[in-house]
């Protein structure tokens, strides 16, 4: 009786833990690639929308960052699969790691040029596509590269390069370059560089050509539904990833107008760049402590149900006293339990994954789950303020579906 032949090491679990460079290369290419997204959506466009038509700014911003979600919906598992089935000589990441710069640095420079919102539209975009295939490739390089054992620390990393290139990105268009060309001129050179420099100094191992997915593109295009009767671990697992960013997107985007109309605060802005700051920082001490902890323990689900809690228990504090005092309670206990959840979300996701060869096509199903909730919140948000009982119940709800994620993970039975 003949044996079945060995994987190839393109397919096979990692075993070798990465090293200090190689996850330093990885964290600078993900601050590149947030800072892309975070730096357009929360200066660029919001000003550029203005610019092109001042009186409906609100509808265009929304119109565009709109269709840009559609976009990144579409692109993250499509590019994911492709690379997934790709037999390159140099890999079967890289090389749509490059395209992916190509195309985000080419949406950045038609924004920069946009004189029309239907320009500004078409950039945004080829930058959604570009990015989130970069995510794509990314996020494969975890289960590709890292053990099991060190993935919740790999995982913190990458949490924390998503705060850093949202805070960084904040910081590049509004101190060190001030006008829109240049803001987004500049995104792109640093999504270019950062990108590129871990596509030039990492390895990323070839697929052989006998080992490629076989399939005609329909049935192909079929594969990016992953049956929850058939996989039930990496159902369960997606649902809790997917509530888990509601109830922070819940807790998050709203803030500013939480200052201005329920605590009062005297300089919104001031405070919410106060609040963030508490955010951000408690964000990367859970992340890089849960990291490690959990991989020395070798167990997730506890850590998860801990960050749940911690994060419903914030937004209860903001659900009973809407003042100053109490946001800056409840801000730094959101970014401590989303940044514990961030360390050990990656390694959760990784261990649940279907097959060795969709690695990335299923994270990019994985990736629907951050990127919804941003469509989800908005929606909920408008009609929880203005029929439910306004920001004590918003926070309400952002408490449910963190709890209600607690209450997902422990379906997951391939983690322990």
């Amino acid at each position: 009786m003949s044996s079945a032949p060995p994987l190839p090491a393109a397919l096979a679990e990692p075993v070798v833990r990465v090293r200090a460079g190689w996850t330093s290369l990885l964290f600078l290419a993900n601050i590149g690639l947030w800072l892309g997204i975070y730096a357009p959506i929360q200066v660029l466009l919001p000003n550029q929308a203005e610019l092109l038509d001042s009186a409906n700014k609100e509808f265009v911003f929304g119109l565009v960052t709109g269709i840009g979600a559609a976009v990144a919906l579409v692109v993250n598992p499509v590019i994911g699969m492709l690379s997934d089935r790709t037999c390159s000589r140099f890999g079967r990441r890289h090389p749509w790691t490059v395209a992916a710069m190509v195309v985000s640095a080419a949406g950045l420079g038609v924004l920069a040029a946009a004189g029309s919102v239907a320009v500004m539209t078409l950039g945004w975009c080829l930058v959604q596509a570009g990015l989130n295939a970069l995510l794509a490739t990314l996020m494969s390089a975890v289960p590709d590269r890292v053990p099991v054992d060190q993935r919740a620390e790999i995982g913190g990393y990458v949490g924390i390069a998503q705060m850093l290139g949202t805070v960084l990105g904040a910081l590049l268009v509004t101190e060190l370059v001030t006008t829109l060309a240049a803001g987004y001129l500049a995104c792109a050179a640093v999504v270019v560089a950062l990108a590129g420099l871990f596509v030039l100094r990492t390895p990323d191992i070839a697929l052989p050509r006998e080992w490629r997915p076989r399939g005609r593109p329909l049935e192909t295009l079929k594969t990016l539904w992953v049956s929850p009767r058939q996989h039930p671990d990496f159902a369960w697992a997606w649902a809790c990833h997917f509530m888990i960013n509601l109830g922070n997107a819940l807790g998050t985007l709203y803030l500013l107008f939480f200052l201005k109309n329920s605590v009062h605060y005297p300089d919104p802005d001031a405070g919410l760049l106060i609040m963030m700051g508490f955010y951000g920082v408690a964000l990367i001490v859970g992340a890089a402590v849960t990291g490690k902890l959990s991989d020395r323990s070798g167990r997730r689900k506890p850590y998860v149900l801990a960050s749940s809690a911690v994060m419903a228990l914030a937004a209860l504090i903001l659900v009973c006293w809407q003042t100053w005092p109490a946001a800056l309670v409840a801000s730094p206990l959101l970014g401590i339990g989303f940044g514990a959840y961030q360390a050990v979300a990656i390694a959760i996701l990784t261990q649940v994954l279907p097959a060795a060869k969709d690695r990335a096509k299923d994270l990019g199903v994985v990736n629907i789950a951050n990127s919804l909730p941003q469509v989800v919140a908005p929606a909920l948000a408008t009609v929880i303020l203005a029929n439910i009982g306004g920001y004590p119940t918003l926070f309400a709800a952002s408490a449910i579906a963190t709890v209600v994620a607690g209450v997902l993970v422990t379906r997951v039975r391939a983690v322990r």
